[in-house]
């Protein structure tokens, strides 16, 4: 689940409400705590239609296929609940898709179907207006939340907090340990990189299928004791990394938008990424695969030093955003 999902569903829980969640990602699990993993769209339905709820939120990042757009309109559809869309996808009103995109479009249609559409910077709210979205219907809400009193009571676990303290400079990776992310190339340019910044580190977080692939790849190399995998890191103790990093890396062969990415620009952290056409404003973009325009990227930002010594500023959001979400669905409720 993305972070601020997690985050809406402990939230809820916390407060003695239900929260089930169906899995429709591409990354598969048993069935469990209430979270489903549906191998088909008719599995999708089956549980839209056995499960009970009052309200339905589809989170979509990325592009909007037709099979996304349908299953957004059905949702739509639903007599017994409400219906609610989060798009993660920042760049997408700039997107060729999100230009194409139409009053009449199949997606304008599907979005106009929904009782409320949640765009996570201004250029989202803006596109849904302009295919039709009543403005009172069209939220922004930011898709990170970062609360200086969840910092200040965080620490880093003892592997991170020694794997920092020793390097000068330490890279960090925060995402799933999956094939579209490209984290081997991170790895090789350690190997370029370390000529000229021998005190730099790279730490991964995150889990996932390529977990004892990537283990075995570090361990081949001659500065395996440079690269730490971390696997899943709480939250809170994640963006306290986040805070402490030289640079956040998100290299990817294909993805959307990335809360990691947006939570490292707001507390402050440089962020260095692969062009996907939706980053973010002040993001250094790299190629797909090119390993050496992200060693250039990484060795530009450590020769100025630009990372060392600064005192990152923490707007105290304390979870806004997922209150915000939450408040929402009681204003739709109560309708």
């Amino acid at each position: 689940m993305q972070t601020n999902l997690k985050a809406i569903r402990d939230h809820l829980l916390a407060r003695g409400d239900s929260c089930e969640v169906i899995n429709i990602t591409r990354h598969r699990r048993a069935d469990a705590d209430g979270v489903y993993y549906p191998d088909s769209a008719a599995g999708v339905l089956k549980l839209l239609a056995r499960l009970r709820y009052d309200v339905v939120h589809l989170h979509v990042g990325g592009s909007l296929p037709p099979r996304v757009v349908a299953m957004i309109a059905a949702c739509g559809m639903l007599p017994r609940a409400r219906a609610v869309l989060t798009l993660h996808s920042g760049g997408f009103p700039e997107s060729p898709e999100g230009k194409a995109a139409r009053r009449r479009s199949a997606l304008g249609i599907a979005l106009r179907s929904l009782d409320a559409v949640i765009g996570v910077n201004p250029a989202l709210v803006a596109l849904f207006e302009r295919l039709g979205v009543a403005p009172e219907r069209a939220r922004l809400i930011l898709p990170h939340s970062v609360s200086v009193g969840a910092l200040q009571g965080a620490a880093l676990s003892p592997p991170l907090a020694d794997f920092m303290a020793a390097h000068a400079h330490t890279l960090l990776s925060v995402g799933l340990l999956e094939p579209e992310y490209d984290l081997a190339l991170q790895v090789r340019a350690m190997g370029t990189l370390l000529e000229r910044h021998p005190s730099t580190g790279l730490m991964m977080i995150g889990s996932g299928s390529l977990e004892g692939e990537l283990r075995g790849l570090v361990a081949d190399t001659s500065y395996a004791d440079r690269v730490l995998i971390c696997g899943d890191v709480p939250h809170a103790e994640t963006l306290l990394a986040i805070t402490r990093a030289a640079a956040l890396l998100r290299t990817t062969l294909y993805d959307g938008d990335a809360i990691s990415v947006r939570e490292a620009l707001h507390v402050g952290t440089p962020v260095i990424a692969t062009d996907n056409g939706m980053r973010p404003a002040g993001v250094r973009l790299i190629p797909i695969g090119d390993e050496a325009a992200l060693v250039a990227a990484i060795d530009a930002l450590l020769a100025g030093d630009r990372a060392a010594g600064r005192t990152r500023q923490v707007e105290d959001d304390d979870d806004a955003n997922v209150r915000a979400v939450i408040d929402l669905y009681a204003e739709l409720l109560a309708r």
